[in-house]
């Protein structure tokens, strides 16, 4: 069975490309209207939609938008990927079950929107990548898979972050294909 995919980012959208070289993609969708990741859509031929929570009268009425893209693109699996907004009651309940994240760092270990960072200051010798599920909470779904990310003696920010990186992105196509998506 072929799933149909969607990949919400937010920024660069590294994780992203890596999903749509190797996987069909129905579709991108960023919340953010200048994000990278259109570029990096637009140069790989895939289909993408932007828009803003601001541009709405309330969060439902966004999440409303969405859902109606993903309905018209018969979507079966969302996967975000550094997509930096909360999910909502009206998204999950569409598509719970059905939405999958990639988080930098080693789930329950630093939850939240800055998990490198947070792991860096802690000084923890190791870090990781988790893909889970997405539910109510923030960083809370079951995880599907995890990846652990030494700190190294000669490590700085950047170079750990860069290696965390490059385990988000090999992990989050491990998953997919565990998923029952067929490489392109």
């Amino acid at each position: 069975m072929t799933k149909n995919l969607a990949v919400f980012a937010s920024g660069q959208g590294s994780n992203f490309q890596e999903i749509a070289e190797q996987f069909p993609v129905s579709f991108l969708f960023t919340d953010k209207r200048q994000a990278y990741a259109l570029k990096r859509a637009a140069k790989l031929g895939v289909q993408y939609y932007s828009f803003e929570l601001n541009e709405f009268s309330s969060k439902v009425a966004y999440e409303e938008a969405i859902i109606a893209l993903l309905e018209k693109h018969d979507i079966d699996l969302i996967c975000l990927a550094g997509y930096m907004k909360i999910v909502g009651p009206a998204l999950l309940q569409a598509y719970e079950g059905r939405i999958i994240n990639i988080h930098p760092a080693y789930l329950p270990e630093f939850p939240g929107a800055h998990g490198i960072k947070d792991a860096w200051q802690a000084g923890v010798e190791t870090s990781g990548v988790t893909v889970h599920w997405v539910d109510r909470g923030i960083d809370t779904g079951q995880i599907i898979k995890q990846v652990r990310v030494p700190r190294l003696k000669d490590d700085t920010l950047e170079s750990f972050e860069a290696r965390i990186h490059a385990a988000e992105r090999k992990l989050y196509a491990e998953v997919l294909r565990e998923l029952g998506l067929k490489s392109k």
